[in-house]
């Protein structure tokens, strides 16, 4: 069954077309705005693994190597690799890229917040 997405111009949304022949036609309108600025996308390739397999690959001590807890571009790294293993999607409501900028801009404030403050003790 070919799946094809398209990425809305308009809205930047993404809408995915499931058809039972590749010769069927397409509509190709985007089904959150209903604009027809879309372009397709390619879309991605998934390779089952054996449930043993995939918690075999989170166990592996190699894949932590990396992560340091206190930065969050190093968790945001390792939650998309762990929810890629388990094959799951973030889905489009869960930007980790923003959610990284954000701890990052909250990280900032909380270190001037600190640096403040110690200022005024002396």
């Amino acid at each position: 069954m070919p799946i094809y997405e398209y990425r809305c111009r308009a809205c930047g949304k993404k809408s995915e077309f499931i058809t039972f022949r590749v010769s069927e036609a397409i509509s190709g309108h985007c089904q959150h705005c209903g604009s027809d600025q879309t372009y397709r996308i390619p879309s991605r390739v998934r390779v089952r693994l054996s449930e043993e397999t995939r918690l075999e690959r989170l166990a592996d001590p190699s894949r932590f190597g990396g992560l340091d807890e206190n930065d969050p571009k190093s968790m945001a790294r390792f939650m998309k690799t762990m929810t890629q293993e388990m094959g799951d999607d973030l889905g489009e409501d869960m930007d980790v890229d923003a959610m990284v900028e954000e701890a990052m801009e909250e990280e900032a404030r909380g270190k001037s917040e600190e640096g403040g403050s110690s200022a005024e003790d002396l």
